[in-house]
């Protein structure tokens, strides 16, 4: 990753209230092409709110987002233009049950992008193949595992041929079986230099996948820095003390 790369996304100084609860406190965050940005903190401290501030599902009270040098757009052609850029992957996969999981997959390129069917399908199984699931092309959802279903989830956001893949807890939802399975396709991709922001509990995901380490709590970044650094060594004391609860001593 080079330094003099302008940033994909750019977070200054945002503020968002539910209410009278500020629930993000002048948050500024910068991801860069190729980065692979992983934010983890208790639960409540903003992290699925900054990632749904920065694909537009919530408005912010003052301070700007900007995606590849452009304002994040209020306009509701221009928001759903830009979401096809940011590729999103929700704690819960909304696959459409009546469909198979190749039309799932294929649906968005062929309604928004314009593709045909036929071309449309060629990128559906290739994406399908990318995240193991080939041989499950023509079964509808409900067959399948959650962790499967997830990786569908993923083919679906990749056939957009984002800019960035922004993850919301994905595996929260998840048996324990099956997160090694999402979070190993998350690691491939993180390794192909996929631009990346994942919101996650899953703490080794962060030591082996991520470039940087986002730290956040009561709604603000309280560090960030390299995964051995802060896993290593984390500067500040609220970040000892939720590594010292979640970690193995």
């Amino acid at each position: 990753m080079s330094a003099a790369l302008a940033p994909v996304i750019r977070v200054d100084r945002i503020v968002k209230r539910f209410g009278e609860h500020t629930v993000l406190d002048d948050v500024s965050l910068e991801i860069a092409p190729g980065e692979v940005v992983v934010v983890v903190g208790p639960s409540g401290s903003g992290k699925s709110t900054l990632c749904r501030c920065i694909n537009g599902l919530e408005t912010i009270e003052s301070g700007s987002i900007t995606i590849e040098g452009r304002a994040l757009p209020t306009d509701g052609r221009e928001l759903t233009a830009l979401r096809a850029r940011l590729g999103m992957v929700f704690q819960q996969f909304n696959l459409f049950p009546h469909l198979t999981v190749l039309q799932n997959v294929t649906l968005a390129p062929r309604l928004v992008s314009g593709r045909g069917v036929a071309d449309a399908e060629q990128l559906g199984l290739q994406l399908l193949e990318r995240v193991g699931l080939a041989a499950k092309a023509h079964h509808r959802p409900a067959a399948l595992s959650g962790g499967q279903q997830q990786r569908v989830a993923i083919a679906r956001a990749l056939a957009m041929e984002p800019t960035v893949l922004l993850f919301d807890e994905p595996t929260s939802a998840l048996d324990p079986e099956t997160i090694h399975e999402v979070l190993d396709v998350m690691a491939s991709l993180a390794a192909d230099g996929t631009t990346m922001l994942v919101v996650t509990h899953e703490m080794g995901f962060a030591r082996r996948a991520a470039d940087r380490v986002v730290f956040m709590a009561d709604g603000r970044i309280v560090e960030e820095g390299a995964p051995d650094a802060f896993f290593g060594a984390p500067e500040s004391d609220r970040a000892r003390e939720f590594l010292s609860r979640i970690l193995p001593h």
